[in-house]
């Protein structure tokens, strides 16, 4: 019987999921030339090149696309017989967490989340990608992201999720803007010149449908693909945007920039953390959930005026950017 060597399934997973051989050697903590020789065992295990350069990158070979998935079961499966089944030794712990989210999400969430992190488990690094588009369930089951944190909306059997903040669209322009001068109503603020906030590019949102049970339409006379840009342009100029009221808090005050209660009957935005089915019960993630958990809750006991959590309601408003 031939002999295996099974930390090669280990390394190919991770230059799988990395598509580089200095992001796989980081991964697992490793040198670039020690990756660069496993890569060059597997090719020969395999009989294939399974990682060829195009450009700057690497991309899988078909081979290496069809074992991708089993690859993944593989590893996961003998890394869950090895799991402890105690609380975990956070101050040894060496591991890497993703976490995939909107930019309005991670300026609020990334840098509490890190020092929550780091205060009880120093060796860990976190990870920040960003949203993508469409269903969550793959990128949680293939492992690209441990949990996603946004709007719950997943009805996947295989994802589990978890409310941790209910918050409200407001309208956000800059300080001394003529809209904050008398009552808000709708015609003034369909009337406004508005900045829409969309990675596809659309000019239409939500929003635009509430505005058309009113009879009115807003001239959205610019697009861009990220929050953080589109607040900085606010603060430049006398366009409206939109952001959620509580995850934008830092960024407004940061800027200088001013919410303003929007006079029509929006839907809350629900802020949940989903993850795969598969690590319900794994000690590490069930604590790094926690961690999430604890952000998110202090900001309710530090901010929030009212202190009275709004009805859920699926899918929220607009800052979900399509």
């Amino acid at each position: 019987m031939k002999s295996v060597d099974l930390n090669l399934l280990t390394a190919l997973d991770a230059l799988l999921e990395e598509g580089s051989v200095t992001g796989a050697a980081e991964r697992l903590r490793t040198s670039t030339p020690t990756m660069s020789r496993t890569l060059a065992r597997l090719r020969r295990a395999f009989g294939d090149p399974l990682l060829v350069r195009a450009g700057r990158q690497m991309v899988p070979t078909p081979r290496a696309l069809a074992v991708r998935d089993q690859v993944r079961s593989l590893v996961e499966q003998a890394t869950g017989m090895f799991l402890a089944t105690g609380a975990p030794d956070l101050a040894s712990l060496k591991t890497t967490f993703t976490v995939q989210a909107n930019d309005m999400v991670l300026g609020a969430l990334a840098q509490p989340l890190l020092s929550t992190i780091h205060r009880q488990a120093p060796h860990v690094t976190m990870r920040f990608v960003p949203e993508g588009s469409g269903d969550n369930t793959p990128i949680l089951r293939e492992g690209a992201a441990d949990i996603v944190v946004g709007a719950a909306d997943s009805a996947s059997a295989e994802v589990n999720s978890e409310r941790l903040l209910v918050d409200r669209v407001r309208a956000v322009v800059r300080a001394g803007h003529p809209l904050l001068r008398g009552e808000m109503t709708r015609e003034r603020f369909a009337a406004a010149q508005h900045l829409s906030v969309s990675r596809r590019g659309r000019l239409a949102g939500p929003i635009d449908d509430h505005l058309a049970e009113h009879g009115l339409r807003r001239q959205v006379v610019s697009v861009v693909p990220s929050w953080a840009a589109s607040w900085h342009m606010l603060a430049q100029s006398d366009l409206v945007g939109l952001a959620a009221e509580k995850l934008s808090r830092q960024a407004v005050a940061l800027l200088d920039l001013r919410t303003v209660s929007i006079p029509l009957q929006l839907p809350p935005i629900v802020i949940a953390q989903s993850w795969h089915i598969r690590h319900q019960a794994d000690p590490t993630h069930t604590w790094f959930r926690h961690c999430v958990r604890s952000v998110f809750e202090n900001w309710q006991r530090d901010g929030d005026a009212d202190g009275s959590p709004q009805a859920h309601t699926r899918g929220g408003g607009e800052p979900a950017s399509s």
